[in-house]
């Protein structure tokens, strides 16, 4: 186990393997997927602690994958999440309700290492659209939009070029 990975499963408390066992979990059973989120961001830029690990599954296999991972973890609904836990971690795998809200993101992601792991991760093209739109949603909680508009900040470091897929509202709002 690389260190990176020790260092965030020690952050999140992940005494079950809950992280290696969602992955495998997926893998073993053919599930499309890439990360999307903070972490996915941390694929492409310094990384930023965090206890999400957000996805998006191809929707033809978003029923397969919820019943997959209530055999063997917690499961809750939420309005735009599906939310997959296990009581010896404090990771929570958040499943992006609907994918369709997400189109091709899990086509064009690309393998990449993320705190030790290779995982399919959403382009930067992808996750800058994202962040744009959770960083304009007048009902995502303050916090959240200020962390969006430091991952936005972030992609922009690394990709200069995805600045010109950045409205001015948001512009105004980042130290360029």
């Amino acid at each position: 186990m690389s260190a990176d990975l020790a260092f965030w499963k020690r952050v999140v408390d992940d005494r079950s393997d809950f992280l290696e066992r969602t992955v495998a979990l997926l893998a073993d059973h053919g599930i499309r997927y890439c990360v999307i989120g903070g972490v996915a961001v941390n694929a492409y830029a310094e990384p930023v602690l965090t206890q999400d690990l957000d996805i998006v599954i191809a929707t033809d296999q978003v029923e397969e994958a919820r019943r997959l991972f209530e055999l063997e973890f917690k499961v809750r609904q939420f309005t735009h999440s599906l939310n997959v836990y296990d009581p010896d971690s404090k990771l929570q795998v958040q499943i992006q309700l609907p994918p369709e809200d997400f189109p091709g993101f899990v086509e064009r992601a690309r393998e990449q290492e993320v705190l030790g792991l290779v995982l399919p991760v959403a382009a930067p093209e992808d996750l800058i659209g994202a962040k744009i739109a959770a960083a304009l949603e007048p009902a995502r909680r303050p916090s959240k939009r200020q962390k969006d508009l430091a991952d936005i900040s972030r992609l922009i470091e690394t990709f200069p070029e995805l600045l010109a897929q950045v409205p001015e509202e948001i512009r105004s709002r980042l130290f360029l």
